[in-house]
């Protein structure tokens, strides 16, 4: 597997994992394969990713599209100038707010440098990102596997992940993380492909009764 997920490597290891579990066969088999749901590896989308934190992804891309209406291109400079209030009086938390203008003043000055952490080792790549303030494990985790493309992510504590693996395992009860995490290890080294198609089911299934 590649270092990083293209179209021809994600429909190969749907594939594989199609061929090994027979539940992930069902759902590709019932909704065709997940789309690749890449995102650029720049600071616009890690804006995104602190916007969707906690909320709706309707109400996060809601949100996101009023930034780019008011200031146009979402950069780190744009984004600095306009400030806690700015950002505040379009919509974000303070706390979100304060998390954006952290995170670019941290690549104004050099302090983080998004190249260098596409260019790095997993561990070293997730350090760096970590020392963010207001990025978690799930969001640097959601940036490594949408953004950067690593074939094997498997995101803390998403919720979506938990509810559809509960139903394609037809599990008794909702997995919690640490059990969910355990399962997911059957699907190394391919675990955000794995994500990609339980993505893809609960997207498929969650208007449905």
């Amino acid at each position: 597997m590649t270092r990083q997920l293209t179209h021809k490597s994600l429909s190969q290891a749907v594939a594989q994992l199609a061929a090994r579990d027979r539940d992930l066969a069902a759902v590709v088999e019932a909704f065709g394969p997940p789309p690749m749901w890449a995102r650029r590896p720049e600071f616009a989308t890690l804006v995104r990713i602190i916007i969707e934190q906690q909320v709706s992804l309707a109400a996060a891309r809601t949100m996101y599209k009023r930034l780019q209406a008011s200031i146009g291109g979402v950069t780190p400079l744009s984004v600095h100038r306009t400030g806690v209030d700015g950002l505040r009086a379009l919509g974000f938390t303070g706390q979100k707010a304060s998390y954006c203008i952290g995170l670019a003043d941290m690549i104004l000055t050099g302090t983080l440098d998004l190249g260098r952490v596409a260019r790095a080792e997993l561990a070293v790549g997730r350090s760096m990102l970590l020392a963010v303030r207001g990025l978690g494990h799930w969001s640097v985790d959601i940036y490594f596997l949408m953004a950067l493309r690593r074939p094997d992510i498997w995101p803390h504590g998403d919720l979506a992940l938990a509810d559809a693996t509960h139903k394609v395992k037809r599990l008794p009860v909702r997995p919690d993380y640490r059990s969910l995490t355990a399962m997911a290890a059957q699907w190394a080294p391919l675990r955000s492909v794995a994500a990609r198609i339980l993505w893809h089911h609960y997207l498929s299934t969650r208007n449905t009764k």
